[in-house]
């Protein structure tokens, strides 16, 4: 059995990922990030740098709905 304030932490989070919110967020970051992703545009090597950084960033929001099962599901494994 997940801990209560945990479970509410996962449903809320799958809550979010059902909005219509969220999925327009999704596209608008997916957007972005083929933007980002193109080197071409970098000035020099710390605009290069920070387009590594928002890619992080946005690598992490658009796996985020995953991390977050797969840790819930070793939550459950765990517990098992």
């Amino acid at each position: 059995m997940i801990e209560p304030e945990l479970e509410l932490y996962y449903r809320n989070l799958r809550q979010m990922f059902r909005t219509e919110g969220w999925k327009t967020f999704i596209e608008d970051v997916k957007a972005n990030a083929e933007l980002v992703n193109s080197i071409e545009f970098s000035k020099d090597i710390e605009d290069l740098y920070t387009r590594k950084g928002q890619l992080l960033v946005m690598s992490n929001i658009l796996n985020l709905e995953n991390q977050i099962d797969n840790a819930e599901k070793q939550q459950l494994e765990s517990e098992d």
